[in-house]
């Protein structure tokens, strides 16, 4: 190749790390579910928890539902990339999970909490972070009520953890607001950050 030649072999699309976060029944499981029914060309990763499985959720899909002692297993043979006590419940990401997608150039998106995105973003810190957050207060609090599955007492510390969490947002690189009846136009905007992202002139590059 001459001086003279133009190289246009510069795009080499790096697979990315995903994360989407935020407050409690922000609807981070909503967005997740509707990416994957739009059959985006996406790794996603599926949470184990020790929590009870809730009403229409299924396992394998929604979460691996595990009993806390193999859940201890899980951390003691360090299967897991983080884990954390969430609301009276152990919530960990799979390792193989991320390192098999990430090493075989898809691109991961993963569903977290904010104590969990925190974790995430120290072990990579080029993934791409989402904060979603409802329109208001209000909405959050219908979201809650509306799932039947909290007490008042829980709903209140709920709210509480909620106003916590949204201190957290300057560590993100996104916020996108995920307000009731427009989940697509939120699914729309995340998928137009990956694209963007894509399209980096500098792409960000994951260490596995």
């Amino acid at each position: 190749m001459t001086e003279d030649t133009i190289s246009f072999d510069l795009y080499h699309p790096q697979p990315l790390l995903i994360v989407i976060s935020g407050p409690t029944a922000v609807g981070k499981d909503a967005v997740i579910k509707l990416m994957f029914e739009r059959k985006l060309l996406l790794h996603f990763v599926v949470t184990s928890t020790t929590r009870p499985k809730r009403e229409n959720e299924v396992e394998g899909v929604d979460y691996f539902f595990v009993t806390m002692d193999r859940f201890q297993q899980m951390i003691a043979h360090n299967e897991l990339l983080e884990y954390s006590w969430v609301y009276n419940a152990y919530k960990g990401i799979p390792r193989q999970q991320i390192e098999n997608a990430l090493a075989s150039g898809i691109d991961v998106i993963m569903r977290i909490d904010v104590q969990g995105a925190r974790k995430i973003r120290q072990i990579y810190p080029e993934c791409v972070q989402i904060f979603l957050i409802p329109k208001d207060e209000k909405e959050l609090r219908d979201r809650i009520i509306n799932r039947k599955s909290e007490s008042e007492e829980e709903i209140r510390h709920r709210l509480a953890t909620a106003g916590e969490e949204l201190k957290c947002l300057p560590q993100f690189d996104y916020i996108v607001v995920n307000e009731n009846s427009y989940l697509h136009h939120t699914v729309d905007t995340i998928w137009s950050i990956i694209v963007a992202e894509h399209h980096r002139i500098v792409p960000r590059k994951i260490n596995l």
